[in-house]
């Protein structure tokens, strides 16, 4: 299996520059990576550099925080597809999340999805699961399925301490999760995001229900010569 089809090769840096974006582009393409994940305002140069290739691009919508109005999400969103986004990974509201209200999570992931997929793009929702409870991340994965996502996301990567990153126990309830309440029609992905650096938590993730990897340490993983797995 070629681990590399599941990485989204990242550089979210604020200090990320045209060379930093230009380099990135180059090792999706030798590596095969799936998509570059990158900040908004590099969109449109991503996309010409990788035009020809089959890696995709990928920028954050609402990032890091979510704690945007969803108007300004969704001309965030329309900008980005209009330079040529191919997914948007884009962070829910987590305050309306925990308080259960559910028309402002409608409001914030719907039009997203419609736009994206009007736009032959697709949507990933990042959960932030080191701030929810197991009933909130299983809500949040029944929700986003409802509203038209593609994918659910662990994490922004931006958390400090033990409130960040991935944990296998968060991708394993969104993969079971994936489907919504109705466990019928096309499941969602499973993006693992945040402290996945090497070969071995890689493969943890996937063998938890990951359908897609985001990490800045993808070239690391994939020249590993040190296991014996399949991957």
């Amino acid at each position: 299996m070629n681990l590399a089809k599941y990485i989204d090769h990242t550089n979210l840096a604020v200090d990320a520059s045209e060379s930093d974006i230009r380099l990135l582009c180059a090792e999706a393409i030798e590596h095969g990576f799936a998509a570059v994940c990158i900040n908004p305002i590099w969109v449109k140069l991503a996309s010409d550099l990788l035009r020809e290739s089959r890696v995709k691009t990928c920028t954050v919508i609402g990032f890091p925080t979510g704690a945007h109005m969803a108007e300004v999400k969704l001309q965030e969103a329309q900008l980005a597809l209009a330079n040529g986004a191919d997914e948007l990974d884009t962070v829910i509201n987590v305050a309306a999340l925990k308080a259960n209200d559910v028309q402002t999570l409608q409001d914030d992931i719907a039009p997203l999805a419609d736009a994206a997929h009007a736009a032959g793009a697709t949507l990933k929702v990042i959960l932030e699961t080191a701030l929810l409870s197991d009933a909130e991340t299983v809500r949040a994965c029944e929700l986003c399925w409802k509203f038209g996502a593609d994918y659910v996301k662990t994490s922004t990567s931006m958390l400090k301490g033990e409130k960040s990153g991935a944990s296998i126990h968060a991708v394993k309830l969104m993969h079971q999760h994936r489907r919504g309440i109705s466990n019928v029609g096309d499941p969602m992905g499973v993006k693992a995001s945040g402290g996945i650096r090497d070969f071995d938590t890689a493969v943890a993730m996937i063998e938890a229900g990951a359908t897609r990897l985001g990490t800045s340490s993808g070239i690391a993983i994939v020249t590993d010569s040190t296991s014996d797995s399949d991957y």
